[in-house]
């Protein structure tokens, strides 16, 4: 299992794939501009320039919504996760 430093978190993304009414499979969702991602593992945090330690607002688990085309691709055994900064997650999906 990964563990990200700092602020930066691991996410999954979901696999969705577009249908057209004859039954193609089309090959990406480039036009989307955001992407629905679970978190996997979360780093400690960020300091501040006083040393203090300001924990992520997102936990292992959380359903988030991340901009499109951000982050590095790396592999964690058989699972391919991406790694993102915090900053990078525009919102958490309830």
């Amino acid at each position: 299992m990964l563990k990200p430093l700092g602020d930066r978190v691991a996410v999954k993304f979901e696999v969705v794939e577009e249908q057209t009414a004859g039954g193609f499979v089309l090959a990406g969702n480039t036009r989307e501009a955001t992407k629905k991602a679970t978190v996997v593992a979360v780093g400690e945090g960020i300091r501040t320039l006083t040393g203090e330690l300001v924990a992520p607002s997102v936990t292992a688990g959380d359903v988030v919504l991340v901009e499109a085309g951000v982050g590095v691709d790396v592999k964690d055994g058989d699972d391919k996760v991406t790694i993102v900064r915090e900053a990078d997650i525009l919102a958490v999906v309830k």
